[in-house]
């Protein structure tokens, strides 16, 4: 996901929400995400793989340290995902 502006926790919700499979009647909350990717049985995407690592760029959401940011991470704790923050690319000057 790195690149993609997430600026809020549903900007986050929204830019997993593809690529992991995630269903309709996901609730998009740290519980719900704590079950997906650590118990799993909610996303065959997830599912398919041993390990799930997201990685995002430290900017907007997750350049930030207040709980709302706080919540996501920690659902990554397990042995079965992780979340990789990333300092954004330094745009390149032409001289």
């Amino acid at each position: 996901m790195r690149g993609k502006p997430i600026e809020t926790i549903d900007d986050f919700w929204e830019a997993v929400s593809d690529p992991c499979g995630l269903p309709p009647r996901f609730g998009r909350n740290v519980e719900a995400w704590l079950d997906t990717i650590q118990r799993r049985a909610i996303s065959g995407v997830i599912d398919h793989h041993d390990a799930l690592i997201v990685h995002v760029d430290r900017a907007g959401f997750f350049s930030r340290s207040d709980r709302k940011v706080r919540d996501p991470k920690w659902a990554f704790a397990g042995r079965q995902s992780q979340l990789v923050i990333h300092q954004p690319a330094q745009p390149v000057s032409e001289t």
